[in-house]
This record gives C-alpha cells, sequence and structure tokens, in this order.
C-alpha cells in the first residue's frame, strides 16, 4: 500500500526501516504517548520484531510514515471483533523533528479514509491521554470528534490518568 501526501509517504513497512524506527522511536515523550506495549528506550531488535510482527500480520493494518526516504513514524488501525467488528482503533506516532509541521494531520485525514474503505468499517475511534492535546488537536483538525472523557481509565508513567476518546463516522 502506498499513499503520497505533498509532506510524506503512507507505504509498507520494510525490513529497511528498522534502524531509522528505532532512532525516531526511542524517544520519551514519543513513549509516554502510547500504550505501555511499545518499549522505551525503544532498541534496533525492537523494531526489527515490530516489523516482522506486522508483516506477520494477515490483514496489513499498520504502514509506515515516510520522509525525505526515512521511516520516521507509522500509523494504524487495531480491527475489533465480536461486536465492535465494525469499529477500529487508530494508532500512530511520528518522530519528534517533525511535530508541528501539519504532517500528521494530513496522514491521519488521508489514513482514515483509506481504513475506513480498506476494512469497511463503520467508525473509527481513537484515544489520547489528558496531557496530550496536541495529538487531540490532530485528531480535530482531520475530523475526529470527541466523545467524552475516560476518567481514571489509564495508569501511564506511574500516574492514573483521563483519557479523551475520539471518534470518526463516515457520512452514511
Amino acid at each position: 500500500m502506498q499513499i503520497f501526501l505533498d509532506t510524506c509517504l503512507v507505504r509498507s513497512l520494510r525490513p529497511e526501516d528498522a534502524a531509522s524506527l528505532a532512532r525516531h522511536a526511542n524517544n520519551r515523550r514519543i513513549w509516554r504517548n502510547l500504550r505501555d506495549m511499545f518499549p522505551h528506550p525503544y532498541s534496533l531488535r525492537d523494531a526489527q520484531d515490530f516489523i516482522a510482527r506486522i508483516k506477520g500480520q494477515e490483514k496489513e493494518t499498520v504502514f509506515a510514515i515516510e520522509v525525505d526516504s526515512q521511516a520516521v513514524g507509522s500509523i494504524g488501525v487495531r480491527l475489533k471483533e465480536d461486536i465492535d467488528r465494525l469499529t477500529g482503533e487508530l494508532g500512530y506516532w511520528l518522530g519528534e523533528p517533525f511535530w508541528g509541521r501539519g504532517l500528521m494531520t494530513d496522514v491521519v485525514r488521508v489514513f482514515t479514509e483509506f481504513a475506513l474503505r480498506e476494512f469497511a468499517l463503520q467508525r473509527l475511534e481513537a484515544w489520547v491521554y489528558e496531557w496530550n492535546p496536541a495529538s487531540a488537536r490532530v485528531l480535530e483538525k482531520a475530523g475526529y470528534e470527541l466523545e467524552g472523557t475516560l476518567r481514571r481509565s489509564a495508569i501511564k508513567d506511574g500516574q492514573i490518568i483521563d483519557r479523551w476518546i475520539y471518534a470518526y463516522l463516515p457520512e452514511v
């Protein structure tokens, strides 16, 4: 899969992305805004294992964000099951040197349309930790709406925190 944007390329992960992903992902400020399954420190081996796991999936759901021929982040959707099978959970991260440029908003916008179409979803949702208003703004600018606050719903970095839940519903 490849989606070309003015600022970057969203494409399938490749084994040769490991060094660049490890370099950009090894950042406490990134780790602090993701699930604990995202390791910190983030090593080359972590990146290699991540790419191998993604490439081994039946459906490709996680992709690289490429800038200047380097993988500098990723975006993906976790497909839900059972009664939630028409819902996907959006997740993303971007290397800190690329923050504040509007790049992630563009990526989320086009990836949302791709994921809805590719996986026949009726809903995409994303959650944001209370201390990350920049990510909330990315989602809002990409058309997601705040649905509510999940109070004291997560523990991250030793703190019990609120999460905001955002959703994107395609027009029917």
